[in-house]
């Protein structure tokens, strides 16, 4: 007759309930560690087979991947054409464009009164990052000054709005 263990025998008993009025463990610097089972130790691969990922190192046999360096560049589909090589090229892109730099008119409120709009001024209110490239004005907000803008683009909006309160733009 054969003895069955069942599992009640192999069951833990119950944590301890910790008292609710405890106060918590004093914490400083060099008690703090991590919780328990947060960090692991890196796998040592290559390091002989008792440690079961030792000759192949977990990399399989031969081919490509298992390789030093054996990874697909970017775009690489197994050898079917790729995508980027598959559609087709349309059009022409301006290497050398350079986007313009936008400035809306509600943040002209933030130059100094009777100060011409340059690129220069711009740059020193910290509206623009560099004062070489191209700068556009935008027509968003309103204008409660007159400006002289000079050396500086503007839509249709800015260039009414800035107009309409009695500035100018030139060139």
């Amino acid at each position: 007759m054969a003895t069955t263990k069942t599992k009640s025998a192999k069951r833990r008993p119950p944590p301890k309930a910790k008292a609710a009025n405890a106060p918590p463990p004093h914490i400083s610097l060099h008690s703090l560690e991590p919780p328990r089972g947060s960090h692991r130790a890196r796998i040592r691969v290559g390091r002989g087979p008792g440690s079961g990922i030792g000759k192949t190192s977990g990399r399989g046999q031969k081919g490509h991947k298992a390789r030093t360096g054996g990874s697909t560049r970017l775009g690489f589909e197994g050898g079917q054409m790729p995508l980027i090589r598959r559609i087709p090229k349309r059009g022409f892109t301006n290497p050398f464009r350079e986007p313009a730099q936008v400035v809306n008119v509600r943040h002209l409120a933030l130059l100094a009164e009777g100060v011409e709009v340059t690129p220069e001024t711009l740059f020193g209110a910290g509206l623009v990052r560099r004062p070489a490239g191209p700068i556009k004005l935008l027509g968003m907000g309103e204008v409660s000054r007159k400006f002289v803008v000079r050396g500086v683009t503007a839509s249709a909006s800015a260039r009414a709005k800035i107009e309409q309160a009695g500035g100018t733009i030139e060139g």
